[in-house]
């Protein structure tokens, strides 16, 4: 018996990996994250399998239902937003299953930043504008930032950040990045990237609280904060230059004229 931690995506339900959604459709048992996981992903769990939504559950509870399945030597199928690696709430679920001898296997999914991007058509990172991409969140009250990781001090890189879980917290956002980013740094709000609602704001550092209260979003967004967005003015990269020689490809030659 195996508990297999797979990765729905962002919530278009044909982004779900190939491997995923074939787990999802033999597993007898599918726990899923109802509040963001679509149920069309769920609906192709086999007709006699128990399917609940872990929404309104704690983890004992969602650890009782793995248990039962574990006694009946059923594979379970948990399903989880996005990728089970950010802010998955998986490696305490994991931690239980070590300590009770019950194998898992996770199943990588499309992170939301990556779904956002690629409806906004958006490189993360370009030429000599951005290299680094830092995916993170801000202190609330239910959980504080580890030391070195508050955007006082991320903000000094410069990268493109893709902000978790922080919505209702642009004031922090802007007052903490404006010094190393400026009042006019670009801004996209991503609202529940690839779902039929789905919206994007693009907006600047200064405009963006007030954006947001015109949209009313209060939960379910992503903060994307850089200078990539919107950027034409870059190099082109090295990567198919003519010019530039590697391994896999020679030099060009230019044309006798």
């Amino acid at each position: 018996m195996t508990v297999y931690f797979i990765g729905a995506g962002p919530g278009a339900p044909d982004l779900i990996t190939v491997r995923g959604l074939r787990l999802i459709e033999r597993c007898p048992v599918c726990l899923y994250a109802g509040s963001l996981v679509p149920e069309e992903i769920v609906q192709a769990a086999p007709a006699d399998a128990l399917v609940l939504d872990t929404a309104p559950m704690h983890l004992d509870q969602i650890m009782e239902e793995i248990e039962k399945a574990h006694r009946k030597g059923q594979d379970v199928a948990r399903v989880h937003s996005g990728d089970p690696s950010i802010y998955g709430a998986v490696a305490e679920q994991m931690r239980r299953l070590d300590a009770l001898g019950i194998d898992c296997e996770i199943v990588p999914g499309v992170p939301a930043f990556a779904g956002a991007a690629a409806k906004l058509k958006a490189e993360l990172t370009l030429p000599e504008i951005a290299q680094t991409i830092i995916v993170t969140r801000t202190g609330m009250k239910a959980s504080a930032m580890p030391e070195g990781e508050q955007l006082e001090v991320l903000g000094k890189s410069g990268a493109t950040l893709a902000i978790h879980l922080s919505i209702r917290n642009l004031d922090y956002i802007r007052r903490s990045l404006e010094p190393y980013y400026g009042a006019d740094c670009p801004v996209v709000i991503a609202y529940r990237a690839t779902w039929p609602d789905e919206l994007y704001i693009r907006t600047t550092l200064a405009g963006m609280k007030e954006k947001v209260r015109e949209a009313k979003i209060t939960r379910t967004a992503l903060v994307f904060v850089g200078k990539v967005f919107g950027e034409v003015a870059f190099r082109d990269s090295d990567l198919y230059n003519a010019d530039y020689a590697h391994v896999l490809r020679n030099r060009g030659k230019k044309k006798a004229g």
